[in-house]
């Protein structure tokens, strides 16, 4: 029953999720259906003194929890109807721009700004890792690794971390200026390393290459401008390889060496980025038969 003056309200309803079919009948894209998904729930998990708005005077009219689509809209600055369209699965074009929008307005952090771009088909960023306290971490990995040889580069193929059997059986990073303690300059200038290497163009040039690659996605980076222009000054390999514009990825590989102490020996390498620190590359080199393994072992225990 309502009193007679009393206008009565309309029921509530639920806001419609994303159909997994457009109107024509024809199956959405599934990263669109995952993407409306994603926006629905970070919008209903946020209450609106969360993102500095008043509070309702009266919460109970809301029909769904949290924000509204128009409130979103109105954080993000775009407009409403888009943003419906958006939740909808509609098969739109987010730009950059309103995509990293949209992200402060709903208050993400940066795995979930990381999600909202890949879901958007954005390229997603990798952060560089402030390696401070991750530094005791990362050593304690490499060591765990020995008797294999391992070591960390980061953005810059700057070393990172290496092991004892690094030192040891490859090159000692510590022997190495500080501002040359990179893989580049390692492999492209250090006379003893180089000559420890049955094969050292086909190496030097793989390196190369994916450097190159790097590089290549990080064009307004001063540090990588002013390590080509060093490298080409100081080593005319580099410099004449660095022209043809080389590109290649990583791929499987067995290195020999020549060690004075340990003989010959060949070394299997991996490639791995840590989950929590992708920007930063773990290679190992673990030796390829039992033989080139006791050899190893033989060397360290005898340090």
């Amino acid at each position: 029953m309502t009193n007679d003056n009393e206008t009565p309200r309309p029921a509530r309803r639920a806001e419609p999720a994303a159909s997994p079919r457009a109107q024509n009948g024809t199956p959405r894209p599934a990263r669109r259906v995952e993407l409306a998904a994603f926006l629905r729930a970070q919008r209903a998990r946020l209450r609106p003194v969360d993102v500095g708005l008043p509070e309702d005077l009266d919460p109970g009219r809301r029909r769904t929890p949290g924000l509204r689509r128009e409130e979103v809209a109105e954080l993000s600055g775009v407009g409403v109807t888009w943003y419906t369209w958006l939740e909808q699965g509609r098969n739109i074009a987010a730009s950059e721009q309103v995509v990293d929008a949209l992200a402060r307005a709903l208050r993400l952090d940066p795995d979930q700004r990381r999600h909202l771009r890949a879901l958007a088909g954005l390229a997603t960023a990798v952060g560089e890792t402030q390696l401070g306290d991750a530094l005791p971490r990362l050593q304690r990995l490499v060591d765990a690794a020995a008797p294999t040889i391992a070591s960390i580069y980061d953005t810059h193929f700057d070393y990172v971390v290496w092991n004892t059997p690094y030192a040891r059986l490859r090159h000692d990073p510590a022997a190495l200026p500080a501002d040359r303690r990179n893989l580049l300059w390692m492999m492209f200038t250090d006379t003893q390393s180089r000559a420890r290497m049955v094969r050292w163009e086909p190496a030097a040039r793989a390196v190369l290459s994916q450097f190159r690659a790097v590089v290549g996605r990080r064009p307004d980076d001063p540090r990588f401008a002013t390590m080509v222009a060093e490298l080409s000054e100081a080593s005319p390999e580099f410099r004449a390889w660095w022209a043809t514009y080389p590109i290649r990825d990583f791929r499987p590989a067995t290195i020999r060496i020549d060690h004075p102490e340990a003989g010959r020996l060949d070394l299997e390498l991996f490639q791995f980025h840590p989950v929590e620190h992708p920007d930063l590359l773990m290679v190992l080199q673990v030796p390829a038969s039992k033989d080139d393994l006791q050899r190893v072992v033989s060397l360290l225990d005898g340090s």
